[in-house]
């Protein structure tokens, strides 16, 4: 994609009503409507959306595909799909519009940032789903333990993580995390989900990504944590 494009992306998610990015590091005011800026603290159920809901984000969004889907499911949750690639975030936007989808919004920011945008037990439930295994910088990974202390500190009591992945490594290194850490309890892993699709329709929400690992003959992996209160 040419730069311009890029940026003609970014100028047209500016003016959705549904998306916010970051003003700059360090601040917790997120931009809408390219010259509104907002605190969105403990504001996001009351502002972003058409009713008060519980309140999930699908982290490292990409295109939103996962976000979009998750929202059709369920019509009572609110989701946030959250990116820092805006020219990505602007394809599930635009579909989210035309859809008039209500229960979806989009966050532009840094994910190691993600404490500055929310009050402590504001969300209810995460999504990571493909994210990049970044094998040789594990801390950079979103189910390393730096980033589940973040979550614990935003999540409601009793508040979930999931974890898709095709990447065996990537999931034994989340396993192992999360078996390790005091403030979550693993209530479910497989190293293959093609038996629960059919009683989970959640998992079977399949991504451009997700379907080109099916094709490749990849299994795909699956983990869910709970918060400890």
């Amino acid at each position: 994609m040419s730069r311009r494009r890029k940026l003609e992306k970014f100028a047209t998610i500016l003016k959705y009503p549904h998306v916010y990015e970051m003003t700059e590091p360090g601040s917790e005011l997120v931009k809408q409507h390219i010259d509104v800026t907002k605190d969105m603290r403990g504001q996001w159920n009351n502002h972003a959306f058409a009713k008060p809901q519980p309140l999930c984000l699908e982290l490292a969004c990409g295109r939103g595909e996962y976000t979009l889907g998750l929202a059709r499911l369920e019509s009572d949750k609110n989701y946030i799909g959250v990116d820092i690639k805006g020219a990505r975030i602007y394809q599930g936007a635009t579909i989210s519009l035309k859809e008039e989808l209500t229960n979806v919004a989009f966050l532009r920011i840094r994910i190691e940032q993600i404490a500055l945008y929310f009050n402590p037990g504001e969300i209810d439930e995460i999504w990571i789903t493909f994210p990049d295994p970044f094998a040789a910088k594990p801390n950079r990974r979103l189910t390393a333990p730096t980033f589940l202390d973040r979550y614990y500190d935003l999540l409601a009591p009793g508040g979930f993580v999931n974890l898709k992945t095709d990447d065996t490594d990537l999931y034994e290194y989340s396993v192992e995390v999360a078996e390790a850490h005091d403030k979550y309890r693993i209530v479910e892993q497989s190293d293959n989900i093609s038996e629960l699709r059919l009683s989970r329709p959640k998992l079977n929400i399949q991504t451009y990504y997700e379907k080109l690992h099916l094709s490749h003959n990849k299994t795909i992996k699956y983990l869910l944590l709970v918060k400890n209160d």
